[in-house]
């Protein structure tokens, strides 16, 4: 099933979650490191790149709900989006929750800020992995006749067409 929000041939959907999830899990990597360290510096930067990482994510999910509007009514590939979404949009709070309880003071977050942004960061692994069953069991996402073999997407041929 070919996604709906596209740009030059391929879903946008999939473009955009890789910033959210990359700001996301450096910003629990500094949370880590600050636990072991100390160094409130590194809670400095976390708290800007969760907030980088809420924005990437809304964004992201606005092309999420495009492509899972699209997905055939009473499919699994429509259940398993409907638990992906709906997981992300618990990931989302919980970093929202996170980078709220930080604000007043970055460098030295409270125990419940950075539970926030751990547990948000386990359920990330649980909706990737959802994300990853509807692109590469379910085909969601993926050109009608995607193959090996199968022409650029900024040519004028479909992906069922071979090159030579």
């Amino acid at each position: 099933m070919e996604s709906k929000a596209r740009l030059l041939g391929h879903p946008i959907h999939p473009m955009l979650i890789v910033f959210p999830l990359g700001l996301l899990t450096t910003a629990i990597i500094f949370d880590l490191l600050y636990l072991a360290t100390g160094n409130g510096r590194l809670t400095d930067v976390s708290f800007y790149m969760i907030a980088a990482g809420i924005i990437g994510g809304l964004l992201a999910a606005a092309f999420g709900l495009i492509d899972w509007l699209a997905i055939p009514s009473g499919t699994r590939a429509k259940t398993v989006g409907l638990w992906h979404g709906l997981g992300n949009v618990v990931v989302t709070v919980l970093f929202i929750a996170s980078w709220w309880l930080r604000r007043e003071s970055p460098a030295n977050p409270v125990a419940l800020a950075l539970a926030c942004s751990f547990v948000g960061g386990a359920l990330a692994l649980i909706t990737g992995w959802l994300g990853g069953e509807l692109v590469g069991r379910l085909g969601v996402g993926v050109d009608e006749g995607a193959n090996v073999n199968a022409p650029s997407s900024l040519s004028s041929r479909s992906a069922g067409s071979r090159v030579r």
